[in-house]
């Protein structure tokens, strides 16, 4: 037998409060703190993982752009320092689209009151 650490009341083993002044006899369990953590971890990274095929989209564009402007170079339809100026405009246009599609999900997860 062991007794209420709050009002000295004996207690059973088996109770996890104590039936006088109800104060909590046993530590509380903690493994749940951990598990909720690493869900809600979880989700974040589900979360972030849903747009992570857009990086993957922007480097396949931009590689497809550079290739693109050497065939086109080579082929002497381009002259030969337009290049480079061509390349960085169109990753400038794609770092903007990316840049309004990303502004536009965030406003859609948190509208504004």
């Amino acid at each position: 037998m062991s007794y209420c650490s709050k009002c000295g009341n004996k207690v059973e083993e088996n109770m996890a409060f104590c039936s006088k002044c109800g104060a909590p006899l046993k530590l509380r369990d903690t493994t749940a703190v951990p598990i909720l953590t690493q869900r809600i971890e979880k989700a974040e990274k589900q979360e972030k993982g849903e747009c992570g095929f857009l990086g993957w989209l922007i480097g396949g564009l931009i590689l497809i752009t550079i290739g693109l402007l050497a065939t086109l170079q080579f082929a002497k339809i381009i002259p030969t320092g337009t290049m480079i100026p061509s390349v960085l405009l169109i990753i400038g246009i794609i770092v903007i689209i990316s840049a309004l599609y990303f502004v536009n999900l965030a406003r859609k997860r948190a509208p504004t009151p």
